[in-house]
């Protein structure tokens, strides 16, 4: 399990969305990028520094730090869309080989290379930025289908990160809520809501829906 890339984004506008700017556009970056813990959802900071989101409303912060997706993944959709996907295409801070990213459990901590911890928070959600950097009518329901949505990570140790380091699961929790599990609930299937809620480390605002949907 290593890292395939370490992707940091280049501002771009963004006709999709009503904001000046998007920084979905990932690119491989030589050498090693600092990991710090970016502080609360609002100010546009993110895991990586160099990099930055726009939609402050909606993303950034500690519970969507940093942003992981698998090779494996990408290659599947590489096929169905009939096109190369380069790594970071997809907004991913992390293009990783080897990992179940999809499968990693809430809770689950990562050690990259010898210094970076990093835990597992909650799936990404698309939205039309992402739909519309692909070019690809229909994408948001195809990868909500798909329930294949890459992790978002919050740091827990900082350090320096680089393309080749080696991913190390060094700790999981005693329940089974995954990613994909999560993300399920989340869009197609609200009726799985309850079952996330054994998951301590989710964010606030997702077990505030569960306990919503469990009390309803």
């Amino acid at each position: 399990m290593k890292l395939l890339s370490v992707n940091v984004g280049k501002p771009r506008p963004n006709p999709w969305k009503g904001i000046s700017a998007t920084g979905i556009d990932k690119r491989p970056v030589d050498g090693p990028v600092a990991v710090i813990a970016p502080g609360p959802k609002g100010t546009g900071r993110v895991g990586l520094v160099g990099d930055r989101v726009y939609d402050v409303k909606h993303h950034g912060g500690s519970d969507q730090a940093v942003y992981a997706y698998a090779r494996e993944d990408l290659d599947g959709w590489e096929a169905e869309l009939g096109r190369p996907l380069a790594n970071g295409v997809f907004g991913e801070n992390l293009t990783t080989v080897g990992l179940d990213v999809n499968g990693a459990l809430i809770g689950e901590r990562w050690r990259i290379g010898p210094d970076v911890v990093l835990e597992v928070s909650c799936p990404r959600i698309p939205c039309a930025t992402f739909q519309g950097w692909l070019e690809r009518d229909g994408w948001i329901k195809r990868f909500t289908q798909a329930a294949l949505p890459g992790a978002y990570l919050r740091v827990i140790e900082s350090g320096d990160i680089r393309a080749a380091d080696s991913v190390e699961i060094v700790g999981r929790p005693d329940h089974g809520v995954t990613v994909a599990l999560v993300f399920r609930a989340m869009t197609r299937e609200p009726e799985l809501l309850p079952q996330l809620l054994v998951a301590d480390a989710l964010p606030e605002e997702s077990k505030e829906l569960a306990r919503r949907r469990t009390t309803a």
